[in-house]
């Protein structure tokens, strides 16, 4: 099922989504929309919670089904409790990652096939889709130089992955934006703040016919 004003943000690290989440946001609410700005892991009480277990480094090397179960325990609290609700109210709901995040990360990254991913989604969560996926990509290097901050920032448990892990998400990432051309908008994030901006508020006026 997709949903008309549910729209994620995904990437590796460093790629950029937090800012271009406000950027969205704020062309929305010029447009007279009620916008909710969410997150995962997290988005609720028990999904922060659940975040630090996964983002802390002193959970140590977790089992990569462990990390699943994880993120789809706090994706059904997210989605019941907090998703669904703002856009039964009218709301356009920015995510930055959900479903997509599950399969680059555990299903590429960690290698348990994104197929077995998808289908314990479905399973308890059914086929609850953005209608719109913007898909910020950067290299890996360049993503986690970012992430760093020149060295000012602690990376944290995932970030500090070894470098093929975030290659394999590099390209689980783009598997996906082949695979759904119609969902998917790929962008390159090595651009300007302003000149991806564009690209994004471009790409929603032509996904969303009225907004212009």
């Amino acid at each position: 099922m997709v949903n008309r004003y549910f729209i994620t943000f995904e990437g590796p690290e460093g790629s950029g989504k937090s800012t271009q989440i406000k950027r969205l946001q704020s062309f929305f609410i010029s447009k007279g929309f009620e916008t909710l700005v969410t997150r995962e892991p997290g988005g609720t009480k028990p999904g922060d919670s659940i975040r630090e277990v996964l983002i802390s480094k002193s959970s140590g090397n977790l089992e990569a089904e462990t990390e699943l179960f994880l993120m789809l325990a706090q994706r059904c609290e997210h989605l019941r409790k907090i998703i669904k609700p703002a856009l039964e109210a009218g709301k356009v709901v920015l995510c930055d990652r959900y479903f997509d995040s599950s399969v680059a990360y555990q299903g590429y990254g960690r290698g348990l096939g994104a197929e077995k991913v998808r289908k314990a989604h479905e399973e308890f969560l059914g086929d609850f889709l953005p209608s719109m996926t913007v898909l910020l990509q950067i290299s890996p290097e360049e993503g986690l130089k970012r992430a760093n901050h020149g060295g000012t920032k602690q990376l944290d448990r995932m970030e500090c992955e070894e470098l093929a892990f975030h290659q394999r998400v590099f390209d689980g990432y783009n598997k996906m934006a082949e695979a759904e051309p119609e969902r998917f908008v790929k962008i390159d994030a090595v651009g300007s703040p302003d000149v991806i901006e564009k690209i994004i508020s471009d790409a929603v006026k032509n996904k969303f016919r009225g907004l212009s």
